[in-house]
């Protein structure tokens, strides 16, 4: 996503914790909205520690005293990044755990699928074919 500061400056940001699906994957589009209207036009707080290799800040969004990044696995709009998980307090990380299991078990979401694929297996399972692709000359 993309926040604006009190000088106007554009800051990309990947929201810690979490992975959301890709945009033309199952529920991609439909994560990106929620995200959109939890968030759009409002005044939020990034907290953030690094950058990853896109230059975007890798952080926690808050709004209203909220945790955006946490409220889109609750409404199961995002898997809780296990992969990254090591980054996270020990609070956050169980929080969003237990957030994706009870999504889960609900079926809120993308777990309203039968078989979700989780976006970082989705992105290598595309490149593997673009890869496929380029070798077969097509």
């Amino acid at each position: 996503m993309t926040v604006l500061d009190a000088d106007n400056v554009q800051h990309r940001i990947r929201l810690s914790g979490i992975d959301a699906p890709e945009s033309h994957q199952a529920f991609g589009t439909r994560s990106k909205q929620n995200l959109s209207e939890l968030v759009f036009g409002n005044d939020v707080t990034v907290t953030y520690d690094k950058t990853d290799q896109y230059g975007r800040l890798v952080g926690k969004i808050v709004f209203a005293g909220n945790d955006v990044n946490l409220m889109q696995v609750k409404e199961g709009m995002a898997w809780h990044y296990k992969e990254y998980e090591r980054e996270q307090t020990p609070e956050d990380r169980e929080l969003y755990a237990r957030a994706e299991e009870e999504a889960r078990a609900q079926h809120l979401g993308l777990w309203q699928d039968s078989n979700p694929i989780e976006p970082s297996q989705f992105r290598r399972e595309q490149r593997e074919e673009r890869r496929g692709k380029s070798a077969t000359g097509q």
